[in-house]
């Protein structure tokens, strides 16, 4: 029998000790913290391109409209769309678009057309409203109210 209890711890048991696994998951968490707000970034900026994108796919469906009606128009219908204000980038941000009234003496035709952040994209606070007007001109605005165009609209 004592030969047989001499043999049994001789032999190396297979698997980790708790200090390896500690270590396992102290490396795996530091890397985690890193990854994780550095991916959500990342998806943050994917996003802001969406929203530039609706709102110069907007722009460029006022301009056609002008063409025709010699005016701009914030009826949806005329623009292709439901309604507005509308989300679009699957619920990131809501597009609206305002026209002065053509009636009023002295105002030229214009809009503005502004994206604003919605839903979870509202985390994004250095571009929260994007917009462009009928001379193309690009603004962004963080969350503050504060201009942050150069980095919202990549200018």
């Amino acid at each position: 029998m004592t030969h047989r209890t001499s043999l049994l711890s001789s032999q190396r048991v297979g698997g980790f000790s708790l200090v390896e696994l500690m270590v396992t998951c102290v490396v795996l968490a530091i890397i985690v913290g890193i990854a994780v707000p550095s991916y959500n970034l990342q998806v943050r900026k994917a996003r802001r391109a969406d929203a530039r994108n609706a709102v110069l796919d907007l722009a460029g469906r006022e301009e056609r409209f002008l063409s025709i009606a010699n005016s701009y128009s914030q009826t949806a219908a005329d623009m292709g769309y439901t309604a507005f204000p509308m989300t679009v980038n699957n619920g990131y941000y809501r597009l609206t678009v305002t026209v002065p009234d053509p009636a009023q003496p002295g105002v030229a035709p214009s809009y503005i057309i502004t994206a604003r952040t919605v839903g979870l994209q509202v985390n994004d606070t250095d571009c929260a409203t994007f917009t462009v007007n009928q001379l193309g001109q690009q603004a962004a605005l963080n969350s503050g109210g504060a201009p942050n165009t150069a980095t919202c609209w990549g200018l």
